[in-house]
């Protein structure tokens, strides 16, 4: 139809959630519908990830963005008006062949990105469809599982802890409206608690709370004490997660634990996972190694494989080649998926597919740096990955997905993932 071609692209140098510089790209059709995208940033990256393109220069202390901007109104614009908008397959290909690196080095994994989302937004209007429908279309789907990040560190933190994230996990509410309303009121009895032992109540980069602490066990008894303290039980109602980011504090093949001051290798970093496992409900441990930690992976996977969700992060980027590593060798049980690790909505949803087709599960995620767009919550729910994680349930553009979510949940009256998820792990 003449009305879903694209007439015109547009894109602009706008701020993250961190203050810095990101794109937003706008995409427009001949029939006046739009689609508008705003691409996040992460501070704790895959070594093999696609680039975001910055300038290096003196603005924005080196993060702008303008020559992201400028190559999709110079470069990318050119190839892609004139095509029909709904034909997402063919211009991702086109945005890849333009682009021509694995790692979208020469545009930038910010500006393709930022022109596939656009064009797939633009697309679900010109049918007046919500992207979620426009994506997955008619099928049997569930609200996703949040995980929460509510106490923060690593990279993400200006406080002592090495773990970069400390989630919750409401696996036990019966709708994605109360297992929002269960994280509320346990992240605000957190800052009661925090308050009451005169520890500091700021939040990271996620919305978690970032208190300096005698250790990092201390952030899971403090999480423990929030749940039963706002009248929730642990490994019932609500479960906890962790994203140690490890390849930020590993180092000469050792693992570097602050404040603990202890530098463990593979063997004793999965017993320290092994113990905090039988000791605290944990459901879910993501990058629990470094990224070129291959054989310490495939220990860990030996180890707590069958008891936790090992989610491989910084290991597979939204990668299906990795991911066909890890598959080959046996490797964690999921993945993160984050589209501006690998530049297109079409590579996403290849690489959700094997996921799920080879049995791994998929956990929708944000970035550090985001943005108020709510595409990874039309994604979570389009794809069925039954997770999602996109942080506190603090600071705007946190809570503009879980918003979302919310409104999705209320136009599809669609089912919780809680206990679909709690009877594939046998609990």
């Amino acid at each position: 139809m003449k009305g879903e071609i694209i007439r015109d692209i547009k894109a602009r140098e706008i701020l993250d959630s961190r203050g810095f510089p990101t794109i937003e790209v706008e995409v427009v059709l001949e029939s006046g519908d739009r689609g508008i995208a705003q691409i996040p940033a992460g501070a704790s990256k895959g070594k093999y990830e696609a680039m975001e393109l910055r300038d290096g220069e003196e603005r924005f202390l080196g993060k702008g963005v303008k020559r992201a901007v400028n190559n999709v109104k110079e470069v990318i614009k050119r190839e892609i008006v004139g095509l029909p908008a709904s034909d997402q397959a063919l211009i991702d290909s086109i945005l890849k062949n333009l682009d021509g690196t694995e790692r979208k080095e020469r545009l930038g994994a910010n500006a393709i990105l930022g022109v596939s989302i656009a064009v797939c937004k633009a697309a679900a209007n010109f049918y007046h469809l919500p992207v979620y429908r426009y994506l997955g279309g008619i099928r049997e789907e569930m609200m996703p599982v949040p995980l929460l990040n509510i106490i923060n560190g690593g990279v993400h933190a200006p406080n002592n802890l090495t773990i970069q994230e400390f989630m919750i996990v409401p696996l036990g509410a019966q709708t994605f409206t109360d297992a929002l309303r269960y994280s509320v009121e346990v992240y605000h009895t957190l800052k009661k608690l925090l308050e009451k032992k005169k520890l500091l109540t700021g939040v990271g980069d996620e919305g978690g709370f970032c208190p300096n602490l005698s250790d990092n066990e201390e952030a899971l008894k403090l999480t423990i004490e929030a749940i039963e303290t706002a009248n929730y039980e642990p490994g019932i109602d609500i479960f906890l997660a962790l994203d140690s980011a490890a390849s930020e504090f590993y180092q000469g093949g050792r693992y570097h634990l602050l404040p603990e001051d202890k530098k463990l290798n593979a063997e004793e970093m999965i017993k320290l996972y092994e113990d905090w496992v039988a000791k605290y409900p944990i459901v879910s441990i993501e990058d629990g190694l470094a990224q070129e930690d291959w054989s310490g992976w495939e220990q860990m996977t030996s180890a707590l494989g069958k008891k936790v969700q090992l989610v491989g992060d910084d290991l597979f980027v939204t990668n299906i080649t990795l991911l066909k590593k890890g598959v080959n060798k046996g490797i964690a049980n999921a993945i993160l998926i984050k589209p501006n690790q690998v530049g297109t909505i079409s590579e996403t949803l290849e690489c959700i597919a094997y996921a799920q087709r080879e049995g791994y599960k998929t956990i929708a995620s944000h970035r550090s740096g985001e943005t108020e767009d709510t595409f990874i919550a039309h994604l979570a729910f389009a794809t069925n990955t039954y997770q999602i994680k996109t942080g506190a349930p603090s600071r705007g553009e946190r809570v503009a997905k879980y918003n979302e979510l919310l409104r999705i949940e209320e136009a599809t009256r669609a089912k919780y993932a809680g206990n679909h998820l709690l009877r594939k792990e046998g609990q």
